[in-house]
């Protein structure tokens, strides 16, 4: 089932977060704490975007969080990768966008892979000097 998150499920957001987020760069493990990416989540998140989740039965197995022409989040519980869920999340946003941009780091292979089979393009390579993790980052556009 796919439905927009409240604040309730904050916390079952920021931990999805968390774990697919580990098991796609692990070298940036141990980054934050699971308070600080509840605080992330409560405060700057949620407040400033629409986040919606996908679960199976009554297990938050993905997550998105976008605003205006901008998608924030975009993660799946690895358990849960190859089932479509992704693509189920990414659509939401674009039924809501006439265009979208992410950010996305540059050794992210497989997520780079997912977004230019689901029609987004290169737009902007980074050193990575302006994110939080100071990895090489790429910046990726869809338009309908």
């Amino acid at each position: 089932m796919l439905r927009q998150l409240a604040l309730t499920d904050m916390a079952a957001a920021a931990q999805v977060h968390r774990i697919a987020f580990d098991h796609a760069m692990p070298w940036l493990v141990g980054l934050h704490t699971p308070d600080e990416d509840r605080w992330f989540y409560r405060e700057l998140v949620f407040p400033a975007c629409r986040v919606w989740g996908r679960f199976d039965g009554d297990q938050l197995c993905g997550i998105i969080a976008f605003r205006d022409g901008w998608i924030e989040q975009l993660y799946v519980h690895p358990a849960a990768h190859g089932r479509g869920i992704g693509t189920e999340l990414l659509n939401s946003a674009k039924a809501a966008n006439k265009r979208l941009e992410l950010w996305t780091f540059q050794r992210n292979a497989p997520a780079r892979r997912f977004y230019e089979a689901r029609g987004f393009t290169l737009a902007e390579q980074t050193d990575g000097a302006r994110n939080e993790e100071r990895e090489p980052d790429a910046r990726y556009v869809w338009s309908r």
